[in-house]
């Protein structure tokens, strides 16, 4: 399995709706508090400070928010032309920068953009609020796992476009992925989606990986 597509899935969506979650309000989730919009504005979008300060806050978080991200970029993968935008962006040359992002997001639907912030409001206000979050980095490993080999008995040639250089084929096998996840229990889905975040932030904040 390529480490850094299915890793940094996640954690671009969490940027992403940071970016959305700054600039517009979320519907169904209440405002950011002071403490909170300072947070989101301290971390801005740079991928060393997102690496350096998200991983507390996801500790914290409790599973149905960290959940909400998860579907939020699942939902997004269904959608062939969003899928192709997200995936854009986490190919290891992909344009993570702030104008990239900003991009992204707006050419992602209505819904979709009010997914994502939404469900970036929900993770920083919870996590404020909340204590740490018991969850297992093995088991979550191991969930991970069994989805891919779900995912390669539902989909023929899932494997060879999961690892392959062909960028839409893996695109499609990521979504594919996140499908076999979707009908696992929620705990099980917000574990797979913090080791996700977290090994993705670490591999973001590591210059060698982002685009200048």
């Amino acid at each position: 399995m390529r480490p850094f597509a299915v890793s940094t899935l996640c954690t671009l969506g969490l940027a992403i709706g940071l970016l959305l979650a700054h600039s517009r309000p979320a519907a169904a989730t209440p405002p950011p508090g002071p403490d909170t919009r300072a947070m989101m504005e301290a971390w801005g979008l740079d991928p060393a400070l997102l690496a350096g300060n998200a991983s507390g806050l996801l500790q914290r978080a409790p599973d149905a928010a960290v959940d909400a991200l998860f579907q939020a970029v699942h939902g997004s993968l269904q959608d062939p032309r969003e899928a192709r935008l997200l995936c854009a962006a986490f190919e290891p040359d992909g344009d993570r920068s702030l104008d990239g992002l900003s991009r992204a997001a707006g050419a992602l639907g209505d819904s979709s953009r009010q997914r994502f912030a939404n469900a970036v409001v929900l993770v920083l206000v919870t996590a404020a609020q909340g204590s740490p979050q018991p969850w297992d980095a093995d088991g979550a490993r191991q969930s991970l796992k069994a989805a891919a080999v779900r995912a390669a008995i539902l989909n023929d040639g899932f494997t060879a476009a999961l690892n392959g250089a062909d960028a839409d084929a893996r695109c499609r096998a990521v979504g594919q992925l996140t499908a076999a996840l979707e009908d696992r229990p929620q705990a099980e889905r917000a574990a797979v989606t913090r080791l996700l975040l977290i090994e993705g932030m670490a591999m973001l904040g590591d210059t060698s990986l982002a685009r200048d």
